[in-house]
């Protein structure tokens, strides 16, 4: 299901319903630790919650940041904590992170190229979907903290992998790096093909690595690189949070108690519909063993909610962010999120 995308424009409403209960919209993709909050199976205690499906995250947050159209939605972390060191934030945000996602699977380079390893990167021309989302300034401070790259050295390309233009709305590039935008009409995909860019960092897989046999990943190994470093660091990179409307918290502060307490519920039935093994409820034929895998790394909850849980991850995130520039320093943890216990 997606929602029209007339939907972002409609602005919802925190009035409190006929039987007291505070009315409160909700949009977020539809992942399996969300489903038992839309078909209502979990219902956040004193809130009549209306759940709007928007599976493509970038529309979202770029409306969001701009209009706040939901009264709680799914937000990228990255610009979520850049607009709070600004002081632009409209928005306070609960420790319930819908996306995370290791990102070193996702580089991708043409190897006509010469590149061997990530050293092999400066220099080099690099396509970026959105040089401030949060996937490539993980990636970014992967490569500059884990493999001793200079970023700054790097040409930036900016644009969308597989399909001409941009992906949202165009961001605010920091000093000292080099950053262009991609107006060639031919999609960074395409460009990779063509050796015209060196690499591809973000979130998409280029379609070219379908069908050129140049195209392939900068790690090919890429899934023991990500354990290894979750096993090194206990680090599962936060892509996105959720954020809610600072006039929905302020006139009904008990909801980010209760939203936090719905959220762990739904994850909690996600979890236990997963480890059903009677029928198999993704498409994915060995998915017991990847479960039994799941577990051996990550233990008994492989996906942490709360500010202690994710603490280091949420302070890696923010020292990339300053590393990188896009905030002048990190932000204290506790100004991020409200209290929720």
């Amino acid at each position: 299901m997606h929602t029209p995308e007339a939907t972002l424009d409609k602005a919802a409403s925190n009035a409190a319903g006929a039987d007291g209960k505070v009315s409160i919209t909700l949009a977020c993709a539809l992942y399996d630790r969300m489903q038992a909050l839309y078909t209502g199976a979990v219902k956040p205690e004193g809130i009549d919650l209306r759940f709007v499906v928007e599976d493509f995250p970038r529309r979202l947050f770029d409306s969001a940041m701009a209009a706040q159209p939901f009264d709680v939605c799914e937000m990228s972390s990255c610009d979520y904590i850049t607009s709070v060191s600004k002081g632009t934030s409209p928005f306070v945000a609960l420790p319930v992170f819908p996306s995370k996602c290791f990102r070193h699977g996702m580089m991708t380079i043409n190897r006509r190229s010469g590149i061997r390893g990530p050293k092999d990167l400066e220099g080099r021309r690099v396509g970026v979907m959105r040089f401030t989302m949060s996937a490539a300034i993980w990636q970014r401070g992967h490569l500059q903290n884990d493999f001793g790259v200079d970023i700054k050295s790097i040409k930036w390309l900016e644009g969308s992998v597989n399909s001409p233009g941009s992906h949202g709305v165009p961001t605010v590039i920091p000093p000292g790096f080099d950053v262009t935008v991609n107006t060639s009409g031919v999609p960074l995909s395409e460009l990779l093909a063509r050796g015209e860019i060196d690499a591809i960092i973000g979130t998409h897989i280029p379609h070219s690595m379908r069908t050129s046999p140049d195209v392939v990943r900068l790690f090919p190994d890429y899934k023991q690189v990500e354990k290894d470093y979750y096993k090194r660091t206990g680090i599962f990179p936060i892509m996105h949070l959720v954020a809610v409307k600072k006039e929905a918290y302020q006139a009904h502060p008990f909801i980010a108690r209760s939203l936090y307490k719905a959220f762990c519920e739904s994850k909690a039935v996600a979890l236990e519909r997963m480890r059903n093994y009677s029928a198999l409820r993704y498409m994915l034929p060995w998915m017991t063993e990847e479960i039994d895998e799941l577990y051996e790394v990550f233990g008994d909850d492989p996906w942490t909610y709360g500010l202690e849980a994710n603490r280091k991850t949420l302070e890696t995130a923010n020292l990339f962010l300053a590393q990188q520039g896009i905030i002048d320093a990190p932000v204290p943890l506790e100004k991020l999120f409200v209290n929720v216990d």
